[in-house]
């Protein structure tokens, strides 16, 4: 009697411990969760900006650095790295580590002729796109105290009767601005001297001093600086609403395409399809964020999702693979 219930003793807290197996903890035979493949950054982000602080790029970056920050849920730390018209920062950003940790500006087209130019070792697929940040459309301006040219017709005119005298400002040799100067002389018909710069900040800089006698910007570049300069024409289809004074280049029978440049955000080419998502959605959503929009309301936002920031860029290596020769009078 006494084995028989101690048998049914030792069955009783078998039965009892395998109860305890099913209800409680995970036992070894059962498999780990699955990684959620989702990503957020653990720290302060840095954004790399290619130019100098208070450049036409550095002021939108920062603008978007800040508003960032509520739906990244991390610092973002502008971090300006200039030089090579933008090739030194590029080629920094190219190499960073792809953790998702390090993002950066990348202007178009001035990127893409880096690469046609051989500034760096780089191409298009060292890096992938996230959004587009900006889009700037191309002006002519010339010093607001210069009398020769109350407008584009006298300053085509003044061209033409001095050839090869008048000095531009770019903001590098075949860099965006250059682009839009060739374009603006090349259709008016004069040439001029290429007084080159180490981005639009000392571009404009140089008009300023008197070292050059006109330069081609984008509108948001001279924004809080307007008085200081007097806009004779916009690369546009139409006139824009917030300068309806200023005839388009078409009007006057000159280049008759649009012409201005992007400003896209991309990370190094390792990066997860996880890290692009998610500053993606948080930039999108930064974008439409009422705040954002009023403190940016001097440059054009203009968000373009991942894909179609990624074909922009292409077309944009194309384009600046297309402006042969020729077109630089060479």
């Amino acid at each position: 009697m006494k084995k028989i219930f101690a048998l049914l003793l030792v069955l009783c807290m078998i039965f009892a411990l395998s109860a305890c197996g099913k209800s409680g903890g995970t036992t070894s035979s059962e498999a780990p969760a699955a990684e959620s493949g989702e990503f957020k950054p653990d720290g302060p982000v840095t954004l790399i900006v290619a130019y100098k602080a208070g450049s036409g790029t550095d002021g939108p970056a920062r603008i978007l650095a800040q508003f960032a920050e509520k739906y990244i849920g991390q610092t973002v730390v502008v971090e300006n790295v200039d030089g090579g018209s933008g090739s030194i920062g590029w080629s920094q950003l190219a190499a960073a580590d792809p953790d998702g940790m390090t993002i950066g500006v990348m202007n178009l087209p001035n990127f893409n002729n880096s690469i046609v130019n051989e500034l760096g070792t780089y191409t298009t697929a060292s890096f992938k796109a996230i959004c587009n940040h900006v889009t700037e459309t191309s002006i002519v301006i010339v010093r607001a105290d210069d009398d020769r040219f109350p407008d584009l017709d006298a300053l085509v005119a003044y061209g033409k009767e001095h050839d090869g005298e008048l000095k531009a400002s770019t903001n590098g040799a075949k860099a965006s601005n250059h682009i839009g100067a060739q374009a603006f002389a090349n259709s008016a018909g004069f040439k001029y001297i290429d007084i080159p710069q180490g981005g639009t900040a000392d571009q404009l800089l140089s008009l300023r001093n008197k070292e050059s006698d006109f330069t081609v910007v984008k509108l948001g570049d001279i924004a809080g600086q307007e008085s200081a300069y007097r806009v004779l024409g916009i690369f546009a289809a139409e006139r824009d609403s917030r300068i309806p004074d200023v005839p388009t280049l078409a009007e006057k029978g000159l280049y008759d395409q649009w012409l201005g440049s992007s400003r896209a955000i991309v990370a190094p080419a390792g990066v997860s399809d996880a890290v692009i998502g998610f500053y993606e959605e948080a930039l999108k959503k930064t974008m439409e964020d009422p705040d954002y929009l009023a403190a940016a309301s001097s440059f054009d936002t203009n968000f373009q999702d991942h894909a179609a920031t990624a074909a922009l860029i292409e077309q944009q290596q194309q384009f600046a693979e297309s402006l042969g020769a020729e077109f630089w009078g060479e």
